[in-house]
């Protein structure tokens, strides 16, 4: 018999008693954040579940994990915690409990309208790392720069390349975006370009959100790398191509990012989302042993991206893409990550890069789509080359099961005007 709530949840949502995600919310403005899972159309408080004495297992009991204000503590904690957690939840929530089900007073105050709360970072992010793992975007984007002879370069089927973000400017979903100021390729014998970017993209992503970490100077086996993983969420990297393309050599990106990458606020955990688990594409050449998996596996989540035009009430999509299409793995990139000893910590945020596929309408930011603004898109009674200023970008994705749907709600964000100097 299938798992089912008491709580009435369409079929169509991303939040049935199977994903149960976490997040961090304010019941009022002036409230302390608290931790909750996602149940249909509610917030779960989990601070007044444990307050009720409710997490009564071996791990989680007495614990004050969930008084905190984001998840860390409860993140640092691993994998048995984790389960621990999700089966009680599990049972509470469930159809033929009463514990919570028969409770008013209980209910009343633990699960709250999700359009009542406000929701917030749900990690402290002490460091943000973005990897570069699709083989298609790879290939596109060297294309677009460096012509089709080689457009990816060797070393990138030996390793998941990656870069070093900025953890200040991540932002929750629905954060507006001020259009960052830079500078561009000279025109000619002219200095370089200064303003308002005039290339500003978005970026499919997903991150993985970090749990127990690693001592300095001690790597993380490959093969035991899921355990160091919480869970996935959305993620918008924007990109101001301009200012990118001008600073990247030879130190790769910096003020082409670091002005804003937003996020979505639940994070769906890896046991939620192993039933959709799938073969990661085969790897040629082979990795070097430390990147060898003895399972190498992806997730089968489908990935979608709208854009609403400055002016206009209905968005238009613009890109499918399907999680499964990135080349190295979750695991991989987060082994590599710690290869040369780096410690990653609780709450640690690993992008996975733009998540194209291999179809045109797959394509995971506008410069592949536009083809660095050479082929404009068309959005309604609109054209794209590039973002500009009103517009919304929406991100979503979710895992189709049988007769239920584990997803991650939305990751939105709408680009202002640039601030002057």
């Amino acid at each position: 018999m299938a798992l089912k709530s008491f709580i009435q949840v369409h079929p169509d949502s991303h939040f049935p008693i199977q994903n149960l995600p976490y997040g961090v919310f304010k019941p009022q403005p002036t409230s302390p954040p608290r931790p909750a899972v996602a149940i249909g159309e509610y917030a779960l408080d989990l601070s007044e579940i444990a307050l009720a004495g409710l997490f009564d297992g071996p791990i989680l009991k007495g614990s004050d994990c969930f008084l905190q204000p984001n998840l860390n503590k409860f993140l640092a904690m691993g994998r048995p915690a984790w389960k621990e957690a999700r089966a009680t939840l599990q049972k509470l929530l469930s159809s033929t409990e009463p514990g919570l089900r028969d409770n008013e007073s209980l209910r009343q105050k633990s699960l709250l309208p999700m359009s009542k709360v406000e929701m917030l970072l749900p990690v402290a992010i002490g460091d943000y790392t973005d990897f570069f793992s699709s083989m298609h975007h790879a290939k596109n984007c060297g294309t677009i720069f460096r012509g089709p002879q080689n457009p990816i370069p060797a070393n990138w089927f030996h390793l998941p390349i990656a870069y070093h973000g900025r953890a200040s400017s991540i932002v929750i979903s629905g954060t507006d975006i001020v259009r960052p100021r830079g500078q561009g390729h000279p025109a000619g014998n002219s200095p370089p370009y200064f303003g308002p970017s005039m290339k500003l993209d978005f970026e499919l992503e997903m991150a993985a959100v970090v749990g127990p970490g690693n001592e300095l100077g001690k790597a993380v086996d490959v093969n035991e790398a899921g355990d160091h993983i919480f869970g996935l969420v959305l993620m918008n990297d924007w990109s101001a191509r301009d200012i990118q393309a001008w600073e990247y050599v030879p130190l790769g990106p910096f003020l082409g990012k670091s002005f804003g990458t937003t996020i979505s606020p639940w994070i769906v955990t890896l046991d939620a989302l192993q039933p959709f688990a799938c073969d990661a594409p085969k790897q040629d050449p082979h990795p070097l042993p430390y990147l060898a998996e003895k399972i190498s596996k992806n997730y089968d989540i489908s990935l979608e991206v709208q854009i609403k035009p400055a002016g206009q009430e209905d968005p238009c999509v613009v890109t499918r893409s399907n999680f499964k299409n990135l080349y190295w793995t979750l695991t991989q990139q987060l082994a590599h990550h710690t290869i040369n000893g780096c410690n990653l910590r609780p709450g640690d945020l690993l992008g996975t890069g733009t998540i194209s596929g291999p179809e045109p309408e797959s394509l995971g930011c506008l410069l592949e789509l536009t083809w660095n603004g050479q082929k404009p898109l068309s959005l309604n009674e609109a054209a794209r080359t590039f973002l500009e200023d009103g517009d919304e970008v929406i991100f979503s994705g979710y895992s189709k099961g049988d007769g239920y749907n584990v997803g991650f709600g939305t990751c939105s964000g709408k680009i202002l005007p640039s601030l002057p100097c």
